[in-house]
């Protein structure tokens, strides 16, 4: 499933010559002006009325505390995690060296 299938290419049957095109007399005719289309008219402007920026500083305002609330959250999840695990560390040890004491 994981291997790349290379495409098998078909020998060729026969001899195969290389197709040779003679050149026809060029003919030149007289050029006639194109019509000329019109032009297309300018990319339409977007119209912001007030209700529509507020909506977007709304919008972006909503976004932009969802996204620090998740980033806090993740920090914090991280800090909490290596403070356990330096906890855990700590009482480990302790007991090892106490154990060895009292031998």
């Amino acid at each position: 499933m994981f291997r790349p299938k290379v495409p098998t290419n078909p020998a060729p049957t026969g001899i195969v010559t290389p197709l040779t095109t003679v050149p026809a007399a060029v003919v030149q005719q007289p050029q006639t002006p194109a019509p000329v289309a019109p032009a297309a008219p300018a990319r339409p402007t977007v119209q912001l009325t007030p209700g529509t920026v507020v909506a977007l500083v709304g919008g972006g305002t909503a976004v932009v505390l969802v996204v620090g609330a998740v980033l806090v959250s993740m920090l914090l999840a991280v800090a909490i995690t290596g403070a356990s695990l330096a906890i855990c560390a700590l009482v480990i040890r302790s007991l090892i060296t106490a154990e060895h004491k009292q031998r």
